[in-house]
């Protein structure tokens, strides 16, 4: 499927918190019928030591970072019949529970925008150039690569 109109597509790289339901808002139309987004979260504890985390900052290689997002969305935009996407990242200091990245998808079907949001996640993770330190209770360290990331995109290339 190819993409067929420009559709408005929106991506930030931010400090500042986003709405959710500002955002959803943005992406609807008279002709949207689903729209689907995804919103990470800050976790309060390490998955693999079980230990607390403080802080986490995110830093980005600025323009190289919106490129590459861009051309994971455009990539969603000829596989899906989708009508708006929005990919909000944050950078800089962030704490337990501060929502990281936000992203949205509308569509006419739901079942196009579910695929297509779970795609761009999918390929954010592994593609878009962000570097995370976390700060828990006894260290500060980088957060490395999470094989799970690049598996879960794994399914999108059989595709």
């Amino acid at each position: 499927m190819k993409q067929k109109d420009k559709i408005p597509i929106k991506i930030k790289i931010q400090s500042d918190d986003f709405d959710i339901s500002k955002e959803m808002k943005k992406l609807q139309t008279n002709e949207t019928g689903a729209i689907v987004n995804f919103v990470g979260i800050v976790r309060g504890k390490d998955e693999k030591t079980n230990e607390e985390i403080y802080s986490m900052t995110l830093e980005h290689y600025p323009g190289m970072t919106e490129l590459e997002i861009e051309g994971i969305v455009n990539n969603s935009t000829t596989r899906w019949e989708i009508s708006a996407v929005t990919v909000i990242h944050r950078i800089g200091k962030l704490f337990s529970s501060d929502q990281i990245v936000f992203v949205g998808v509308a569509s006419k079907h739901r079942q196009n925008a579910f695929d297509a949001c779970n795609y761009i996640m999918d390929w954010l993770k592994t593609k878009a150039p962000f570097w995370k330190i976390e700060e828990g209770s006894k260290e500060k360290k980088w957060v490395e690569f999470n094989s799970s990331d690049s598996k879960a995109t794994k399914k999108w290339e059989q595709k």
